[in-house]
């Protein structure tokens, strides 16, 4: 594979140009995984085109997010950032490869990985009354199903987790970020339906399921699911890559496993999310 060979070439050119010093000065300083991680990527996205019409979306993209009308005004960005034109657009562009890369080695991946994962992609938005005292949460329970008192007033004066301050709204979030037994409760409960309290380690809890989303595999959960396969990959051949700085073995590639950076970390044009 042209990527593998790309690859095992720069880590033998590392090799030969920092030595056993130069590896132990950036490995003390934590810079060394970094710089071979940046190197994979490199080969891994170099044998990639750029589309032009991709290239000036992007470029636009770049103009919007900073405030910008359209492309006449791109010399006034390019000042603003401090770079040059060539810099600017080599970033934008790496930005590019690496999506386009996710999604040539992954796309056909894409919908197999979202199959496996959908239980950690489905999102849920609940109100949620967490208290110590199990009386006080049966009787806020009672005041909310008779209709006595509302959800939202009774979570901002009783609860005694940071749902206090968004009115014991929860969410929308991942269901599989909970608690595992608050998650089977959701798993199971109807919207609108109050549960009555139930306890959770030390806390007794009073729920009620909102909303329920399940994840639907878009375009967009597409690419979620490439970057995630890319990731992996990158960091497996990251590790195989840094142990042959220190031995001879050559770099072993997996189809199953290609990234740990995201286009737009890596483009360098991101702004420095119970």
């Amino acid at each position: 594979m042209d990527r593998l060979v790309a690859t095992n070439d720069s880590i033998t050119e590392l090799k030969r140009v920092i030595g056993p010093e130069g590896r132990a000065l950036l490995q003390r300083h934590q810079l060394l995984t970094p710089l071979v991680q940046q190197l994979v990527i490199r080969d891994a996205i170099a044998e990639t085109s750029v589309d032009p019409l991709a290239l000036d979306q992007a470029k636009l993209e770049l103009l919007t997010d900073r405030g910008y009308e359209s492309l006449d005004q791109w010399p006034e960005a390019l000042q603003e950032l401090g770079h040059s034109e060539e810099i600017v657009l080599e970033q934008i562009s790496r930005g590019l490869k690496l999506k386009a890369t996710m999604r040539e080695e992954f796309a056909a991946k894409a919908e197999a990985r979202f199959l496996q994962r959908k239980n950690e992609l489905d999102q849920v938005v609940y109100s949620l009354l967490r208290l110590e005292n199990r009386f006080l949460a049966q009787e806020l329970y009672l005041q909310i199903e008779s209709g006595e008192s509302n959800f939202a007033d009774l979570a901002k004066r009783y609860a005694e987790g940071p749902e206090r301050n968004t009115n014991g709204i929860v969410g929308p979030v991942p269901l599989t970020q909970a608690h595992p037994a608050l998650v089977e409760k959701l798993r199971v409960s109807q919207p609108g339906v109050l549960q009555e309290p139930f306890r959770i380690s030390d806390w007794w809890l009073v729920v009620r399921l909102e909303r329920y989303s399940p994840a639907t595999f878009t375009d967009a959960i597409s690419d979620q699911m490439c970057r995630e396969m890319f990731d992996e990959w990158i960091e497996e051949l990251t590790a195989t890559s840094l142990s042959r700085l220190s031995g001879s073995s050559e770099v072993q590639y997996s189809d199953d496993a290609v990234s740990a950076v995201s286009p737009a970390e890596a483009s360098g044009l991101s702004e420095s999310q119970p």
